[in-house]
């Protein structure tokens, strides 16, 4: 499998950092607000702009938890491969908050349709925006578009975007990989 770098680390530090700063123009303080990691992905950039708001921008009383979709999305039962949920961590009252999904690869849409369905059974938020690493933005299956984006890619229904955190050799960066069909 061939792969090439679209990000590197610094490139990919400078996007999370504007990422953190669109949040901070949109919800100031974040009394209202929930980040909501979608696992498995998305807890890690969850984890990485938890951590900008709070070291780099003093925003230290943010709620989040991570949110476990298995169960709510529309292949659960079509799989071949038994699909084994995550553990939810995810204690909070989302009812009338602002709730921010966070996931590293909007693809189809599909993973954000069943964060939608299972975000409801913890309340009803007053609205729900969409962070998103890499908008993959030519194969959407549903109309779902992120209010925030890192970047734009557009690639190969054979190519795959992975997102590399704290790789040794690299630190953290995002790749585009051919999958062999073979």
């Amino acid at each position: 499998m061939s792969k090439s770098i679209i990000l590197n680390n610094k490139q990919l530090e400078v996007s999370l950092d504007r990422l953190a700063c669109q949040l901070l123009e949109n919800h100031n303080d974040f009394t209202n607000t929930v980040l909501v990691g979608l696992q498995s992905s998305g807890i890690k950039l969850c984890n990485k702009i938890l951590y900008i708001l709070k070291n780099k921008y003093k925003i230290y009383d943010i709620d989040f938890g991570y949110l476990d979709i298995t169960f709510f999305r529309d292949d659960f039962r079509r799989n071949k491969d038994l699909l084994l949920p995550n553990k939810t961590d995810f204690k909070l009252l989302i009812e009338d908050k602002k709730v921010v999904f966070i996931d590293d690869v909007l693809y189809t849409g599909r993973t954000i349709r069943a964060a939608l369905t299972a975000i409801e059974t913890f309340g009803r938020p007053k609205s729900i925006e969409l962070m998103i690493l890499v908008d993959r933005r030519f194969s959407r299956e549903l109309p779902i578009q992120p209010d925030y984006k890192g970047i734009k890619v557009d690639i190969y229904d054979d190519q795959k975007v992975i997102v590399g955190w704290n790789d040794n050799q690299h630190g953290n960066y995002i790749y585009i990989e051919n999958i062999d069909n073979e």
